[in-house]
This record gives structure tokens, C-alpha cells and sequence, in this order.
């Protein structure tokens, strides 16, 4: 079944007065630009996010079959899949 997820974030703020910096080639004081940084944070969101899940997703999965080793953990699955085969969920 496919997940479906509701996520929340924290907007991060935006600076409506430039900080004070140093322009790098001359070495003198200037302003840095006002940006919106809200904006670039969605796309960056979902990809934290996906990982995020995963992760969840493997602990998960590790709690159920248990093993020291990935062919460990196959031999689990495989073992699972064919008890469920055997004796459905009413």
C-alpha cells in the first residue's frame, strides 16, 4: 500500500533588512542581498523527509525479523512471507 504523509515545518525566517558583510574583492563594507529563504526549503523538505521515512521504515522492519546479517534478515523475510501465505490475516 502506498504511504501517504502530512507534513509541518517551520517556516525559517526571512530578513527584510540586509545583514552588514565585506565585499571579498575590495574588502570593504557593503549589505548582503534580502532573499527569501522559504521558498528554496520545500523542495529540500521532501528529500530530508523521504530519507526520514526510511529510516523509520528499516528500524521497522530490523524490530520484526531481527538479524545480525543482511542474509539473516532475508532469511527472516522469506520465512514471514511464507507464514502469512500459509495462515492469511482474517
Amino acid at each position: 500500500m502506498p504511504l501517504i504523509l502530512r507534513l509541518a515545518m517551520k517556516p525559517l525566517s526571512t530578513l527584510t533588512h540586509p545583514l552588514p558583510t565585506v565585499n571579498i574583492e575590495t574588502k570593504e563594507g557593503a549589505k548582503a542581498a534580502v532573499e527569501r529563504t522559504d521558498v528554496a526549503a520545500v523542495p529540500a523538505l521532501s528529500v530530508v523527509a523521504e530519507a526520514a521515512v526510511g529510516l523509520v521504515l528499516a528500524d521497522a522492519v530490523l524490530e520484526k525479523l531481527g538479524g545480525d546479517s543482511l542474509k539473516e534478515v532475508k532469511r527472516n523475510l522469506e520465512g514471514f512471507l511464507d507464514q502469512m501465505e500459509t495462515h492469511p490475516p482474517r
